[in-house]
């Protein structure tokens, strides 16, 4: 029996609605003028992505599908070099040396965008871009799709043009990243560990007021105001490095 194309057509949205609702898409895009090497870091259990690692050229974007329940980081690695073995450097965010990260997280400082795509608790997604670990790469996490009160968690700003000197790292004459304090200083007090993990008694540093001033929209450290986490349930998600201002 012949299936009417009407039919078929039917057929197929039926189709894409259910795959649709599997899982979310994360779609990233490199709106830089460079290439980047974005690195991904599933949380305790959850599956690695794109083996944790991947070149994506400048105006490029690739599409991810992402189980549903994931939860995980992505940041951005830059001036990156590898052999045909995936073995060499980036000069930010590196993860061992390696192109595919494979459970190992990148080194501070990157901008990390952190994500939990519902759980077994709450079908609803939580999302944010952390400057805890420092900065490397402007970056912005959106929803397509979704409904109100689904906002944008972003550091759009390059804040290695305006870091402290003291929290510099350069390649060559060229910052490439802005340390946290907790990262330049290593100590409790900027770490909010020790004694200090606690709200109470970990405060924000001249630097994270710094940071928050410049991106208001991204976490600045550790206890940081709930105000730069969003809550959102979408289809898909919107990563773009260096997003347009």
């Amino acid at each position: 029996m012949l299936l009417s194309p009407y039919l078929i057509h039917n057929l197929l949205c039926i189709f894409l609605f259910l795959s649709s609702t599997d899982g979310t898409q994360v779609i990233l895009v490199n709106n830089c003028r460079e290439s980047i090497w974005p690195g991904i870091l599933g949380g305790a259990g959850q599956t690695t992505l794109k083996d944790g690692g991947f070149h994506l050229n400048s105006g490029e974007e690739i599409v991810l599908d992402v189980p549903d329940k994931w939860s995980g980081r992505i940041w951005g690695r830059q001036n990156c070099y590898f052999d045909g073995n995936g073995k060499g450097k980036c000069d930010t965010g590196n993860c061992g040396g390696q192109l595919q990260c494979r459970g190992l997280g990148g080194e501070p400082p990157a901008t990390v965008v952190e994500m939990t795509l519902g759980s077994s608790t709450s079908p609803l997604h939580f999302y944010d871009v952390s400057l805890v670990d420092g900065f490397n790469l402007p970056v912005s996490m959106k929803p397509v799709g979704g409904g109100v009160g689904c906002g944008v968690a972003q550091c759009e700003v390059d804040l290695n043009i305006c870091c402290p000197s003291a929290l510099e790292v350069k390649s060559g004459d060229k910052v490439v990243g802005c340390k946290s304090a907790c990262l330049a200083l290593q100590s409790p007090k900027y770490c909010c560990t020790g004694q200090y993990a606690d709200p109470k008694t970990c405060k924000p540093t001249v630097f994270a007021h710094l940071f928050k001033a410049i991106c208001p929209k991204a976490y600045s450290y550790a206890f940081d105001d709930s105000s730069s986490l969003y809550t959102c349930r979408a289809p898909r998600y919107l990563v773009t490095f260096c997003p347009p201002k």
